[in-house]
């Protein structure tokens, strides 16, 4: 193709003007509706107490999500179940599907392969609407890459817990995130067959689950739209997780694959893709996936994109620890910009810093393993901390910047457990 598609930053700029100055075309919603919900996601409510999709509802909900969800490998969180990370000790570099975080909006359908189909269709196409079978999609090259896939409000529940600020939405700890290694065909070459050209500016997903309500208002299915650097770029169309097709949670028969990105761009059960010659708006990157607060432009930040630099113990909070024994420590860190290229730990709430010994090659999109000896001396409480630095040079800070629905975590988390 002769063109050359914006840049994610200049798209991230211009998609701000635009949504700012009205003129970008809402997909499946009134544009007045979608006002409302922007006015409402400007104002923090009570963790876990927002209505919508981000917010708690009954954990009998969960029984919408297919796979088993055993006590000692999740947390239920709504229509959501958390990994609890302690169970990733020992597991590998790739999350095991059984104990992978399942973030659904409603619940989970139940799809043949057999009768898929991806319609690719839009006013940036050169010619009519095209459909692909599963058969077509593994006609094309397969590309096997690995990933990690992690909700834009992983550790929101720190905002509230650790400095003291009211934030909305699914009290998150640090369990929403999962690595896989995805198979599929290239959305690049998906959009290439149809006939893309060169006046398309967005691509736009969209989920076979069911339409989600809010406030009594009907969003419709779950969609995001992609800049066509993006979708051009290392986009997959997967129909295969660690060497199997896809469980139903994580998006049978076909998902995407966005590295790096916010999980909501990696759409489950992907059923439609309209490429558009004009600019396209819908609630997940309006009033939802922006960043909202004192903190931020008036009016929200640009749509969310990269994921942020995170720390995890592969260890409860609050487990009891042996005095005068040695504790290896264990434990992942990840990057949305860049690899992570060192990680240290403190085991004494912060005051000194030592290096750990880091398991795995760093590399783009994924995570890595880290270990560290520890010999604890005193009896009492204690607090772990781990903070990772990327190859950019961005090292994890003390505090994260305020947004009113919780997104992006990135500080250091405060980890307790007690010496006996």
């Amino acid at each position: 193709m002769s063109f050359v598609p914006l840049s994610e930053s200049a798209y991230d700029r211009r998609r701000l003007r635009q949504w700012t100055r009205g003129s970008a075309r809402t997909s499946g919603i009134d544009r007045r509706d979608l006002m409302k919900l922007v006015a409402a996601a400007s104002a923090a409510v009570p963790l876990g107490l927002a209505a919508g999709p981000a917010g708690a509802v009954p954990a009998a909900v969960a029984a919408g999500i297919v796979k088993p969800l055993p006590p000692e490998l999740f947390t239920i969180r709504g229509t959501n179940a958390e990994t609890n990370f302690a169970s990733l000790r020992g597991t590998g570099l790739h999350t095991p599907a059984d104990r992978f975080f399942v973030r659904n909006h409603t619940v989970t359908p139940r799809i043949e392969a057999a009768d898929w189909r991806l319609g690719v269709w839009g006013s940036g196409l050169t010619g009519p609407g095209v459909h692909f079978t599963c058969d077509d999609l593994r006609a094309l090259p397969a590309v096997t890459r690995t990933a990690f896939v992690e909700c834009a409000g992983n550790g929101r529940s720190f905002y509230t817990t650790q400095q003291g600020q009211q934030v909305s939405g699914t009290a998150w700890t640090l369990g929403a995130i999962g690595v896989a290694r995805w198979r599929g065909a290239r959305l690049g070459d998906v959009l290439r067959r149809a006939g893309i050209s060169p006046g398309a500016v967005d691509v736009l997903p969209r989920g076979l689950d069911d339409e989600v309500v809010s406030g009594g208002i009907n969003l419709g299915r779950v969609r995001r739209p992609l800049p066509v650097a993006k979708a051009l770029d290392d986009v997959l169309l997967a129909y295969e997780m660690n060497g199997e097709p896809l469980p139903p949670d994580h998006g049978h028969p076909v998902r995407l694959i966005v590295p790096n990105w916010v999980g909501i761009s990696s759409i489950k059960w992907v059923g439609d893709i309209e490429v558009s010659a004009e600019p396209l708006y819908t609630p997940w990157n309006t009033d939802m996936y922006r960043l909202f607060g004192a903190g931020h432009p008036a009016g929200g930040s640009a749509p969310l994109t990269r994921q942020g630099l995170k720390s995890a113990f592969e260890l409860a909070a609050g487990a009891i620890l042996p005095v005068h024994r040695e504790v290896e420590l264990t434990g992942r860190s990840w990057s949305g910009g860049a690899p992570v290229r060192k990680v240290e730990i403190s085991t004494d709430g912060g005051r000194y810093w030592c290096p750990a010994r880091l398991r795995d090659t760093p590399r783009r999109g994924s995570w890595v393993r880290w270990s560290a000896g520890w010999v604890p001396r005193r009896r009492g409480p204690a607090v772990l901390l781990a903070r990772a630095t990327d190859a950019t040079g961005r090292t994890q800070s003390e505090v994260a910047v305020h947004n009113t629905q919780g997104y992006l975590f990135d500080a250091v988390v405060r980890h307790p457990v007690t010496v006996d």
